[in-house]
């Protein structure tokens, strides 16, 4: 893939699940460019994420926030900021119910502050700038059974407040696009799992509510399908259309593993039982209904042939080898897990910047 010399990046969000594992392949992949991760460091942003890279020559971290719109104006002179991977989003659909104004509040307006503060500082002199959106398939809305998977060319037709703020920014980005001529790509992705991830979500819960023997609750009759995305596959297509896709185009990014939520839930049980020394099925006790979530869209799938067929991107993972060595990681990393649910990785800034 070719190289672009020397980029100054402004990644969003890297402190996340996601942005981390994008800002270390970029820092492993590319000495040549500066990374610059800012992030809020919300509940989500953990700078343990990134112990590994943080001290390298091409890394600097800024906490601050999206919303700030002179923070970001002052990030974009300070460092010459020639290119935006924007990660940065409050994600889990849950909080979306019941806060959808924090939702809106980040993924709306903070978007559109980057997208502000990229068009002012490059005026109009767009040669070798690209602002890169990351957004969601949830975007699509819902699919039935037997409905062919979302392509670039499917209608938005979001459902949860969450799903409403991502789309939000999406138009925003292409309006940008449109109105001003910013140069920009979309990626719209499936489910991510893998190492890091915050234990809101249905993988690593469940691994932390099995080495706990808590329950894991399934809403409705876990019906539901989702398409799980290896987080590190992820960060690779990223990579592939940050350097090789059509400036104004649109990405969708899928794992092309669709599993009904009971039986990815049977997958993890069976894998943490025999890699913590259970019985085979023993934890499959600790499985608990619950009431189904308010708009619960029943399937996500996606369709990945124009990234494929375009830009050469394929997953390099099974779901199976990649949940396996996700439950590894989870179970080999106990103490990130504990730091995390104890709260005490919101000390980690503290003690590395004095603040």
């Amino acid at each position: 893939m070719s190289k672009m010399g020397r980029k100054n990046i402004l990644i969003t969000g890297g402190a996340g699940f996601i942005g981390s594992h994008v800002v270390r392949h970029f820092i492993n992949s590319y000495p040549e460019y500066k990374i610059i991760n800012v992030d809020a460091l919300t509940y989500a942003g953990n700078l343990l994420n990134l112990k590994d890279i943080e001290d390298r020559e091409n890394y600097t971290f800024v906490k601050a926030d999206i919303c700030d719109f002179s923070e970001m104006q002052n990030l974009f002179r300070k460092y010459e900021i020639d290119s935006v991977i924007h990660l940065a989003a409050e994600s889990h659909v849950d909080r979306s119910i019941t806060d959808p104004f924090s939702f809106a509040r980040t993924n709306i307006m903070g978007t559109l502050n980057l997208l502000q503060a990229a068009r002012e500082y490059w005026n109009n002199d767009f040669s070798n700038k690209l602002f890169y959106h990351v957004s969601t398939d949830e975007v699509y809305g819902s699919l039935e059974f037997g409905e062919h998977p979302f392509t670039e060319t499917t209608s938005y037709d979001p459902h949860s407040p969450y799903s409403a703020s991502k789309a939000s920014s999406d138009h925003f980005v292409r309006a940008y696009r449109d109105t001003y001529g910013l140069p920009i790509v979309i990626s719209n992705c499936s489910n991510n799992y893998g190492p890091y991830q915050f234990p809101e979500k249905l993988i690593p819960l469940f691994i932390n509510n099995i080495r706990h023997n808590k329950p894991l609750p399934v809403y409705g009759k876990g019906e539901n399908v989702r398409d799980w995305l290896y987080v590190e596959d992820h960060a690779k297509a990223i990579d592939v259309i940050f350097h090789k896709g059509k400036r104004g185009d649109t990405y969708n990014i899928g794992g092309l593993n669709e599993w009904k939520n009971i039986d990815l839930i049977h997958q993890v049980v069976k894998v943490c039982d025999k890699l913590l020394g259970r019985a085979e099925g023993e934890s499959e006790k600790l499985i608990t209904y619950v009431t189904d979530r308010a708009g619960h869209d029943l399937r996500y799938a996606i369709d990945a042939t124009k990234l494929t067929s375009e830009l050469g991107w394929k997953p390099s993972l099974q779901f199976e080898e990649g949940l396996e060595k996700t439950v590894r990681w989870y179970l080999d990393n106990q103490d990130w897990l504990d730091h995390v649910t104890s709260g005490e990785y919101m000390n980690y800034y503290k003690q590395m910047y004095g603040e």
